[in-house]
């Protein structure tokens, strides 16, 4: 084995949302911070080889080829895997794994991880969503309230730059707004309509890390407005939606405080019996498969929700035979998602004298308005409601070639709505994930087994929401409403969460209200692992804010050698 002499302040495991948080924070803040990536580099703009490229320069128009869809048959079921953005992801074959149940995972293993991908929804979660738990009698108590993470979340905002509107909505807390992008004719119509008839619900334009007027801080990070493209998954070369590539990653390395190593693989974080904490870190070089220990006095494991599982249940010592800090045996355990199943949709009738401009980055969304203060329905929790009103292109035509074909596509069509829902699940200790006893990737790393379902509440829900959007739709006027259950499995996602639970007694959390483990106190852990429910909002935005506060009360507590 080889050993380096290199000592840092801290170690950030994982480039991407959360992880370029707390490289940010760290740098920024004058410590010394190695950031360990198990992917290859992508540099900002430089890696984006299909930024400017037009769909018929690709060799099968942005379609998937057969034989790629046969590699990847986990892989090629999300939305972006594409041939503009396949090399943003990765590879069913690098990285195995063992499905006890049905089980997407999508990865994209390289610097700035999902950043690159992630859809760029943000809304911040409410006291109605900390305080679930409590209330409904699932999971446990949040030990945080909105009140503890609310100037982070503001902290955030201001940085990656979000477009919204101030709307004044309870249960989906304004924040610190750039100008939101507009809602269309029809979108308007629904928005005047609906609460009119259901004064619990609100319909108000998408929250997305979109830059729709340039700030000091936004101009200072070499970043600028949007541009409307909707190319996002290619990576964005003007810096337009927030990445770890475009944001906090050139950030922390014009400090000089940052080491990136890439094809870092971490198989396990050192725990020292003596200190009664972790030393370090254990990384395999993914190209050469050489193993090398690096020390730090404190560590962030951001290596993504279920990845993060994988590496603390791999940490196995003396002390903690079953995976580090997991004294309580929840470890692994709770694993939640969100609950896409439900969409519905329909054609609207009129307004074909407008039309919209640009391709805008996000949609409206109507809040969860199920349970949010008290228990009302047959189901626990609920679900936000995402939809757009659209114009079809091209009038069809008998003759569909040549210049018919053509002329059909400079005519617009009628008018259609979508909408699906987002729903919290409940975790259980059902669901979960446990290492293989006997399986390994060919990196030498113990198979992840994932055993994570749906249950009635998913099923419940979702038939609530078909009821509900079906019933809106049709008081708006829309005709030819259908309900569709996508089937689509857990995982698919991309919002699993949990394992790592924060909370308050450690017999029942493996995280404190810092984020800090229970048990080990310089690991800290602040991705989607640490997530002890799912809201019914996209988590991102909660992650990058409990980074931060985590990040600075860990520097707080290294100046007061408690660390």
């Amino acid at each position: 084995m080889k050993s380096e002499t290199n000592q840092f302040d801290v170690i950030v495991i994982g480039s991407g949302i959360s992880g370029g948080w707390a490289a940010k924070e760290f740098c920024e803040k004058g410590f010394k911070t190695l950031v360990l990536e198990r992917g290859r580099d992508v540099k900002h703009i430089k890696d984006y080889p299909t930024a400017f490229t037009d769909y018929w320069q690709f060799e099968h128009h942005n379609a998937l080829s057969n034989a790629v869809r046969q590699e990847n048959p986990i892989a090629s079921k999300c939305y972006a895997f594409r041939e503009d953005a396949m090399h943003f992801f990765t590879k069913d074959k690098d990285q195995e794994y063992i499905q006890e149940h049905p089980f997407d995972w999508i990865r994209s293993y390289q610097v700035g991880g999902k950043s690159l991908t992630w859809a760029r929804q943000v809304q911040r979660w409410s006291d109605f969503d900390f305080e679930g738990p409590a209330r409904d009698g699932f999971a446990v108590d949040w030990p945080i309230r909105y009140k503890d993470i609310a100037p982070w979340y503001s902290y955030v905002e201001k940085f990656i730059g979000v477009s919204g509107n101030r709307d004044g909505n309870a249960a989906m807390p304004d924040g610190e707004f750039l100008p939101a992008f507009d809602l269309n004719a029809v979108e308007k119509m629904i928005q005047q309509k609906i609460p009119a008839k259901y004064p619990d619900r609100q319909v108000i334009s998408g929250r997305c890390a979109h830059i729709s007027s340039p700030q000091p801080i936004h101009i200072q990070q070499g970043r600028t407005q949007c541009q409307n493209r909707t190319m996002c998954q290619r990576g964005c070369p003007f810096g337009g939606y927030f990445s770890s590539n475009a944001s906090t990653l050139p950030w922390a390395q014009k400090t000089g405080n940052m080491t990136l190593k890439p094809n870092a693989i971490v198989e396990s974080i050192l725990y020292d019996e003596n200190t009664q904490k972790a030393s370090g870190v254990r990384v395999i070089d993914a190209e050469t498969l050489e193993s090398t220990e690096y020390k730090a006095k404190v560590i962030f494991l951001n290596a993504s929700a279920l990845a993060s599982n994988l590496i603390l249940l791999n940490s196995k010592s003396a002390r903690f035979p079953n995976g580090l800090g997991n004294d309580s045996g929840v470890l692994g355990k709770y694993i939640a998602f969100h609950n896409y199943l439900g969409s519905v949709g329909g054609s609207i009738e009129g307004f074909e004298d407008q039309y919209y401009y640009g391709r805008r980055p996000t949609q409206p969304i109507i809040p969860n308005f199920r349970n949010v203060k008290k228990q009302e329905t047959d189901f626990l929790r609920g679900y936000a409601s995402f939809f757009s009103a659209y114009r079809r292109r091209g009038v069809p035509s008998e003759m569909q070639v040549g210049a018919d074909f053509k002329d059909s596509l400079s005519e617009v069509g009628g008018w259609g709505i979508s909408m699906m829902m987002q729903g919290e699940t409940i975790p259980k200790e059902s669901n979960h994930v446990r290492l293989s006893d006997d399986k390994k990737d060919k990196f030498g790393m113990p198979q992840l087994i994932t055993a994570v379902q749906y249950d009635d509440n998913d099923q419940k829900s979702m038939e609530d929401f078909h009821n509900q959007a079906s019933e809106m739709l049709k008081y708006i006027g829309a005709k030819n409403i259908y309900k569709n259950n996508s089937q689509q499995n857990p995982g698919l996602d991309i919002h699993e969460m949990g394992g790592a639970r924060m909370g308050n007694d450690p017999k029942t959390s493996i995280l404190n209200k810092w984020n800090q483990m229970h048990l080990c106190k310089n690991v800290f852990v602040t991705d989607g692992a640490a997530m002890t429910s799912t809201g019914t909002q996209n988590p991102s935005l909660t992650f990058m804010a409990l980074t931060a506060r985590a990040a600075n009360y860990a520097m707080e507590e290294m100046k007061k050698q408690n660390l």
